[in-house]
């Protein structure tokens, strides 16, 4: 359930109508769901084969690409909102794409699992890295490249020229306002360009 009440207030963030471009987009739920919902149009970008066929079936125009050689297929404000998902954290050159992100879209909206989440941060205490919902593999087989933090984006926005419109974490499908840093387990941030 708490799954699908992120989808739903994530989706909030997006304006009706909207052109969406999600990178990442797995199955494409999402993008399906904005459809549905908002009235939204646009498309997914992804690499892995079976998700690319699941988002097919969700009704979702899919590109098949690897976010790693960047956007350079699309201009600049080619979208009125890029979504960034659950991916920043598995991309090697993660300030090159958050800017593609702010150049092709007139919004952009991330969500990544915050490594300074209260339960990761005593496990990390006790000696060994975490394992939770949001961050679900052991250290050894994990696709995530690197580890954020709520506070460590809000620098990185900062330096990429962003000014964020709104932010706050998740955690077990609730809006965390207060100490996101802390007591969320997924931040979330929506921005543009200055």
């Amino acid at each position: 359930m708490s799954e699908r009440r992120d989808l739903e207030t994530i989706a909030s963030l997006v304006p009706e109508g909207s052109r969406v471009l999600d990178l990442g987009c797995g199955n494409g739920e999402l993008l399906a769901y904005l459809k549905r919902t908002r009235g939204c149009s646009g498309y997914g970008i992804e690499l892995a084969d079976a998700n690319v066929l699941a988002a097919v079936r969700h009704g979702v125009d899919v590109i098949q690409l690897n976010l790693e050689e960047g956007l350079a297929l699309f201009d600049d404000r080619s979208f009125d909102v890029v979504l960034q998902l659950d991916t920043l954290q598995n991309l090697r050159n993660t300030e090159h794409m958050l800017r593609e992100t702010a150049r092709v879209g007139r919004i952009g909206i991330v969500s990544f699992p915050n490594f300074a989440h209260w339960p990761n941060r005593l496990r990390v205490a006790g000696g060994r890295m975490p394992v939770t919902k949001a961050l679900p593999y052991q250290w050894y087989d994990t696709p995530n490249i690197r580890v954020g933090t709520f506070a460590d984006f809000e620098v990185l926005a900062r330096k990429c020229g962003l000014a964020v419109a709104d932010s706050f974490g998740l955690r077990d499908g609730r809006v965390v306002r207060r100490w996101p840093n802390l007591l969320g387990s997924v931040a979330v941030f929506k921005f543009e360009q200055r």
